[in-house]
């Protein structure tokens, strides 16, 4: 048994070298970027409900919220969150240490983009989207939550609540746009990371990762100006019905 305590310790060297490297770096980032898309997509599906109506979204709601996943699933994400910008900032400035001049993926004319030229400027409006998001519409700063008879419960008539704010719904669909410009750049650099990279398929890689970002936007976009411009309801979806019971 002592005699592959060597080996061991040389596999977990050679790890720790590799994720110390700059391509270790990269990778790190690239599969923390690709999990974070998972769940985009998983919460675009779910915010897509408020199309279906308030008694679907709030049904969904509170799966969600009764769930005993949903802790884990909270401080995971938490945790990749941090990690996806921690190493990000660590892989951007060993890389401006290498290489002053940047890293610039395949773009078919060797150009830069406007994706990867604002990736900090979008980063951070993420963040900052991210705690306004989760302080409104989880922790209810603003005190929004229950202001609506027969709704105080609603998540639905919550969110529409604040959809309701010109300012806020702007904010919104800004804060989007730089999730999909952010997105517009990142998907295809980290494709490019993981070494799929060719003059005949990465252009066609990046026309996905663009359709990709766009659906994004559009998806989540949609819902402020929906219903925050065009479909105000009188929030009486999940109210109990006039004349009901007491």
């Amino acid at each position: 048994m002592e005699a592959k305590a060597p080996c061991a310790s040389k596999c977990s060297c050679r790890v720790i070298e590799f994720l110390e490297s700059s391509i270790g770096k990269k990778i790190m980032v690239a599969a923390a970027g690709f999990l974070l898309c998972g769940f985009l997509v998983a919460h675009l599906a779910g915010n897509l409900l408020m199309f279906v109506g308030g008694t679907a979204f709030d049904r969904y709601a509170e799966a969600l919220e009764h769930s005993p996943l949903l802790p884990l699933a909270e401080g995971g994400l938490v945790a990749l969150f941090l990690a996806h910008i921690f190493l990000s900032i660590r892989a951007t400035l060993a890389n401006r240490a290498a290489r002053p001049e940047g890293y610039q993926v395949y773009t078919g004319k060797g150009a830069r983009t406007p994706g990867s030229r604002t990736m900090a400027v979008t980063g951070t409006l993420i963040l900052v989207f991210i705690i306004v998001h989760v302080g409104t519409l989880k922790y209810d700063i603003g005190g929004l939550k229950g202001q609506i008879e027969g709704q105080e419960e609603s998540l639905f008539a919550h969110v529409l609540g604040w959809f309701a704010n010109p300012f806020y719904s702007i904010f919104y669909v800004l804060a989007v746009g730089g999730v999909g410009l952010h997105l517009s750049h990142g998907v295809q650099s980290a494709v490019q990371t993981f070494g799929i990279s060719h003059p005949r398929y990465t252009p066609l890689l990046k026309k996905a990762g663009l359709a990709f970002a766009f659906l994004i936007f559009i998806g989540f976009a949609s819902l402020p100006v929906y219903f925050g411009f065009f479909h105000k309801p009188a929030m009486a979806c999940c109210s109990a019905p006039e004349g009901g019971s007491k």
